[in-house]
């Protein structure tokens, strides 16, 4: 059930009639039914999703969104804080690979400033709706307010509501962050009442030494602030971020304006189990662009019932994998409109 205290949405079902038209006429293309594989599938959910038996992809974004946090000071990562905004300056000179990555598939890139600890300079192409310098450090307390919590989720709402209101049509999610892993082990950890050591990775690819002090970090986290994963704010507020809590508005923002939201890594995967939490309705509007090298990233995309398109061992989060997703949905909606049928063709159906 919503919270009561939670922005307000309403996301309706997916579209059943414009789903069941989109199988009868792939039921019907000059192939052997089913021969297409996941392809079929994304064409029927997207056409459950836009509402249209013939759905088709129109203006891409990616909405990158940065924050940093506290419990970096425990030393968790192995890059120091100052990458987070030397990364966010990267993404607005186009260096960064989700750069390269979204122009390759024509998408557009919007990067947010949710909380990064630091004052960046003004950007045409930067988004600041900054709730703070960075989250609180979870392992002594809890690392935001609720009312931070919200208002970071409704600056999310507001943002994907604006890019879809500039023609994008298909929502994808990214994040940057020096010690988001950890927050996002945290986060599952609670909601899925496993072991942190069963949710936790390397994140930026810490030594063995690292590794245990952040599983360590992560279990004084949770029994400090003994997050309830009935009440998927308090988990979000007590041991979340920003660019989390800011991604769990985008995805519920994406879903309510009936767009498919493509969910890349851990972190987009940690906000997307919060937002089902919130509107369980948000799940039939979920694509898992790929499945991370974090363990954890298994964990939620089998308690969200998404399977990954791609295989590709990635860890780097930013939106690589949901820009490498996109083109895959195209493929989809292009089989489904521009693929004859057997009448169509004149050829002959199987007996």
């Amino acid at each position: 059930m919503p919270l009561t205290d939670a922005p307000f949405v309403r996301i309706e079902p997916v579209n059943e009639d414009a789903e069941a038209s989109a199988q009868q006429r792939l039921n019907r293309l000059t192939k052997p039914p089913g021969s297409l594989g996941r392809l079929e599938d994304i064409a029927t959910q997207l056409a459950g999703i836009l509402g249209t038996a013939s759905p088709s992809i129109g203006g891409k974004a990616i909405i990158t969104m940065a924050a940093d946090h506290g419990i970096a000071d425990e030393g968790v990562s192995a890059y120091p804080k100052v990458v987070t905004p030397q990364m966010v300056l990267n993404f607005l000179r186009g260096g960064a690979a989700i750069n390269v990555l979204a122009r390759l598939v024509g998408a557009q890139m919007i990067v947010v400033d949710m909380g990064v600890a630091a004052d960046l300079p003004a950007h045409p192409k930067l988004v600041s709706r900054k709730i703070g310098y960075g989250t609180k450090n979870m392992a002594v307390g809890p690392a935001m307010t609720r009312a931070e919590a919200h208002a970071a989720i409704q600056a999310g709402l507001e943002i994907v509501g604006e890019a879809i209101g500039r023609g994008a049509t298909v929502i994808g999610t990214g994040d940057m962050g020096i010690g988001n892993t950890t927050a996002s082990s945290a986060l599952v950890a609670a909601m899925t009442q496993q072991d942190p050591q069963v949710v936790t990775g390397r994140g930026t690819g810490v030594d063995e030494a690292t590794y245990r002090k952040k599983v360590a970090v992560i279990q004084r986290a949770l029994a400090i602030n003994r997050p309830d994963p009935a009440d998927p704010l308090e988990v979000l507020a007590k041991v979340g971020g920003f660019e989390i809590a800011g991604l769990v508005g985008v995805i519920l923002g994406g879903a309510q304006a009936r767009k498919p939201v493509v969910i890349d890594g851990f972190i987009s995967g940690a906000s997307a189990l919060i937002a089902s939490a919130v509107e369980p309705r948000v799940n039939a509007y979920l694509i898992a662009a790929h499945r991370s090298q974090e363990p954890g990233h298994r964990i939620v995309l089998e308690r969200l019932g998404l399977r990954p398109l791609l295989e590709l061992d990635m860890r780097l989060g930013e939106g690589t994998g949901a820009a490498l997703a996109m083109p895959i949905l195209e493929a989809a909606c292009h089989i489904l409109n521009d693929m004859a049928t057997f009448d169509e063709a004149g050829v002959s159906e199987r007996p």
